[in-house]
């Protein structure tokens, strides 16, 4: 019964992740992957933290059970109780987007200084959060609605409609190539080149919100606002979002502290593709399996898991959380050693062209490769986490993500007053990773104990184990062979094109043989693998 909407939610998530892809080859081909892209990614990726720091948090990890429950508790079948949750949630997200775009040079303040050496680009970055932070309420509107999908199972919607605003999004960075004359650095942009990139990005996402309306209509839900906030139970639920507000915010700290050494790297070497933009283009690659098996899994598996607790069905959360470590490991493991086996010529592949030539993505792919062994604690953490959640416990995570968070920034300090800027980013993508590390020990030792001291530990580690092994040796003969592919004078494109099908080719068949010589069940458990 869970794989077919794990599948549905799958194959949503990889239309999702494949256009937006093509976006963002498309984005560097028009902005580079130097200090004028900067200013775009960084004022874009404001409103989404800035949502999720006010709710987009709680509606992830707190709300959903809590719907579960008032459906199965309640007496008109948590009717009342959506009205009110969404009416609280778009009424605080209106007021904070219309605060926050006035507030925007504040904002802005906090991820990077004013400088005279730095105006021009914090102006930028200033302008571009005008026309960006709006998206705070679109992001409330897509979240709240796909949340309300979610606790009655129908969970395809809000992994598809993603896909429209990739399709809009293309269409933009498509006109800004193709029809408008490409901005070399930070002072050569015109207004109009920002309004399109600006209002453009903002439409695009409140296409995805509302795509959304439908769909929750159908499911039998209908908006009436309720400002009765007041003795319904919206207490409680506010009470258990204390401490994912406080999760957030100290996920949100510690990726401020990244961003801030990040720009400072563009600043030193603003054409190089050394600092913020390619360290975003390289996690949202490695990001990649994660979000395609991982989130897909556990959303299915959340209002599940929430169930078993509330019906005092131990056995069967935990058999739940072991098929997902499980099941996404068989993904996450081999694509973790494909990163770092052939990042770089994953990136050169995927973003050398317009104005990215092949030496600008070159530290893309570095730290596409030093991200790599982190997707596996990263995968495996962010499954454990829900079994906290699935208890209704938000202490727990967020005393995770302290330690995680602290490993993180003491990591890309060091890195930032130790390494030169060319390796500086680079070296905070490790240290990602090992942070990530760090969290998982300490997280599945809280688990555990919450479980009565069973978390199904061997056969997890077994499973992984194996597919540790098998990737290894096929990221070791898959490296080997784009080291020996002959390459033939051309387009960087094409001789990245080459070495890495040479490579990932290897790779593929020497992991798939490996893992049927050692009986690696955990792949029947993927779509078509059976």
């Amino acid at each position: 019964m869970l794989l077919r909407p794990a599948a549905l939610m799958a194959a949503g998530t990889v239309a999702s992740r494949a256009t937006g892809l093509i976006r963002q080859v498309l984005q560097a081909g028009a902005l580079g992957t130097g200090l004028l892209a900067t200013t775009y990614n960084q004022a874009n990726t404001v409103p989404a933290s800035l949502y999720f720091l006010v709710i987009g948090g709680a509606l992830n990890s707190v709300l959903v059970p809590q719907l579960v429950r008032a459906r199965i508790e309640q007496p008109d079948g948590g009717r009342a109780f959506e009205q009110r949750l969404v009416t609280l949630t778009l009424t605080v997200l209106g007021a904070g987007s219309l605060l926050a775009v006035w507030a925007a040079p504040q904002i802005i303040g906090v991820y990077q200084r004013d400088t005279p050496g730095n105006h021009a680009a914090f102006q930028l970055t200033v302008v571009f959060a005008r026309f960006l932070l709006p998206q705070i309420f679109f992001y409330g509107m897509y979240g709240i609605l796909g949340q309300v999908l979610n606790a009655r199972d129908r969970f395809g919607a809000m992994m598809w409609t993603p896909v429209l605003n990739n399709v809009l999004l293309i269409a933009v960075f498509g006109w800004y190539a193709g029809v408008m004359t490409a901005a070399a650095g930070v002072q050569d942009i015109t207004p109009a080149q920002v309004t399109l990139l600006g209002a453009g990005t903002t439409l695009a996402l409140a296409v995805q919100a509302l795509a959304l309306v439908p769909f929750v209509r159908a499911a039998g839900f209908r908006f009436r606002p309720r400002f009765d906030w007041r003795g319904t139970g919206m207490r409680a639920s506010l009470g258990a979002a204390r401490w994912t507000l406080l999760f957030v915010l100290a996920n949100l700290v510690a990726a401020t502290v990244v961003t801030r050494y990040a720009t400072a790297a563009d600043r030193e070497l603003p054409r190089a593709g050394v600092g913020f933009t390619a360290y975003t283009y390289a996690q949202t690659i490695w990001s990649l399996p994660q979000s395609v098996v991982t989130v897909t899994l556990v959303t299915a598996l959340l209002p599940r898991m929430s169930r078993a607790v509330a019906e005092h069905r131990g056995d069967d959360m935990r058999r739940d959380l072991s098929h997902a470590l499980r099941t996404s490991g068989a993904v996450t493991v081999p694509a973790a050693l494909f990163f770092l086996a052939l990042g770089p010529q994953l990136a050169q592949l995927l973003f050398a062209h317009g104005a990215a030539d092949a030496a600008a993505t070159r530290p893309l792919g570095q730290m596409l490769q030093a991200f790599g062994p982190g997707l596996i604690p990263f995968s495996a953490q962010y499954v454990l986490l829900r079994g906290f959640y699935a208890f209704g416990d938000t202490r727990t995570p967020f005393l995770t993500a302290l330690l995680t968070g602290a490993v993180q920034v003491a990591l890309a300090t060091g890195c930032h007053l130790l390494l030169p800027a060319r390796w500086s980013v680079t070296g905070m993508a490790a240290g990602y990773g090992a942070a990530c590390a760090a969290g998982l020990l300490v997280t599945a030792r809280l688990l555990r104990r919450r479980l009565g001291g069973r978390l199904d530990g061997r056969r997890i580690v077994r499973a992984h184990g194996k597919l540790g092994g098998a990737a290894l040796a096929a990221a070791a003969t898959g490296w080997a062979a784009a080291a020996l592919c002959p390459v033939p004078p051309g387009p960087p494109a094409g001789a990245a094109a080459l070495t890495l099908a040479a490579g990932g080719g290897t790779m593929l068949l020497v992991f798939l043989l490996l893992a049927r010589v050692w009986r690696i069940g955990e792949l029947r458990g993927l779509p078509g693998m059976r």
